[in-house]
């Protein structure tokens, strides 16, 4: 792709999603959410004591924010003084995480034209921008580097078969070697950058392993939950889909005397729920009509129906089934891990998630291709604690050892920033 093509097909994409905003609840809340932003971020800028430095962090949706929120953490605390800007491509993370106290503003990124790119740093002014995983925009770094910014992106992992490494990718290898320094996951991930003349990169590991280790010593009590589990047995489904029920629906029913279950769908909509709780055969609540409910502990599934509490939910349980890997792709595993939870998943798109691939070769993990194999893992914690029990230390011993990335992206700060 060259890059007039790039800038003809960037604003093509902006003119079409204010096309689709009417159709489309998601769409329409970016397009809404950016409509004021840079006249937002003026006032913001133009309010802060003493003109504070700025630091600029960019997630693209939530689950980036959460692996960079160790990194903004951190640097709020070593530099108390420096403005704070939190920017989100979608809608998914900018509408949970806009009131994040952490930051000192949150707003939309606003599409990456051209014209876009150079008023927002124009504005924005940053002395340092950090790009979290995979979130590189062509326009933003060039702005970027025509400024005084440093440029860092982490906790990318690169795999053969991505764009950067084919022939056709020099605009995103353009873009990779925009950036000052990037820290990445793994050594093959050094090896193929460097393979490909990216040299300014060094490992520091994933820094959602620190945030999930944080989370764990965080975790919130939750009496209502205690009560619904009562000492015993509790598979948590977390971020979990139709087709990820559709597989677990069978074997809770097998189980029902044994087990009871907290599900956590991955979206909130009341049909499916219904549609769940008409299959499963033992009694269910929503979390919405616990304060109804006098005695908890009569029921056997406890559904979510709210989000942001799921990460303190793994607590009460003895092993996890986590969603997605039956469809688009698996979700976070190592909030479950972190809890010394055993975790379970589809086998279908799980392999392009180190710590999945990592899990399953020490025996923390375990993927199921359907009904009769999650049957027989379930069942097997179920009939041997001491094996349930030897998988969770596993996992929670493979987070505990990957901690310490943040602290590693914090010295190179502190050589930069001083």
């Amino acid at each position: 792709m060259s890059k007039i093509i790039y800038q003809a097909a960037i604003n093509l994409f902006a003119s079409l999603i204010r096309v689709a905003a009417p159709f489309n609840k998601k769409i329409q809340s970016g397009v809404e959410g950016r409509r004021n932003v840079f006249e937002n971020l003026q006032k913001a800028l133009a309010a802060r004591e003493g003109k504070k430095p700025v630091a600029w962090f960019h997630a693209a949706s939530l689950g980036e924010f959460e692996q960079g929120r160790p990194v903004m953490e951190a640097y709020k605390l070593a530099y108390p003084d420096h403005f704070l800007l939190l920017t989100f491509f979608s809608p998914s993370g900018y509408e949970v995480r806009k009131n994040y106290t952490g930051a000192d503003f949150v707003c939309y990124l606003p599409i990456d034209t051209h014209a876009n790119a150079a008023r927002f740093v124009q504005i924005v002014k940053p002395r340092i921008a950090f790009f979290i995983k995979y979130e590189f925009w062509l326009n933003y770094l060039q702005e970027l580097k025509k400024s005084d910014a440093y440029i860092l992106s982490f906790s990318s992992i690169f795999r053969p078969g991505q764009i950067y490494f084919k022939p056709q990718g020099f605009l995103h290898r353009d873009m990779l070697g925009a950036v000052d320094h990037l820290f990445v996951q793994n050594e093959q991930s050094v090896s193929m950058l460097r393979q490909i003349g990216i040299t300014a990169c060094s490992i520091a590991g994933d820094t959602r392993f620190d945030r999930v280790k944080e989370i764990a010593l965080k975790a919130r009590d939750l009496p209502e939950i205690a009560a619904f589990t009562n000492y015993q047995t509790c598979l948590v489904a977390g971020s979990v889909w139709e087709a990820d029920m559709q597989v677990l629906i069978p074997v809770l029913n097998r189980f029902e005397a044994q087990l009871k279950a907290i599900i956590a769908p991955h979206e909130i909509k009341k049909d499916e729920i219904g549609d769940w709780r008409k299959q499963l055969a033992g009694k269910s609540v929503l979390y919405s009509e616990l304060h109804s409910v006098t005695d908890l502990s009569a029921y056997s599934y406890l559904i979510i129906d709210n989000v942001g509490m799921l990460s303190s939910l793994y607590k009460y349980g003895q092993m996890a089934f986590i969603g997605g890997a039956f469809g688009v792709g698996l979700h976070n595993i190592l909030e479950a891990a972190t809890f010394g939870l055993p975790v379970i998943f589809g086998d279908k798109s799980y392999r392009r998630f180190q710590e999945a691939v990592d899990l399953i070769a020490l025996g923390g993990a375990f993927p199921v291709s359907g009904v009769a194999s999650a049957e027989q893992i379930i069942g097997d914690f179920l009939a041997n604690d001491s094996k349930r029990a030897t998988a969770g230390r596993i996992s929670e011993t493979y987070v505990a050892s990957g901690t310490g990335a943040t602290e590693i992206i914090m010295g190179k700060v502190k050589q930069i920033i001083g």
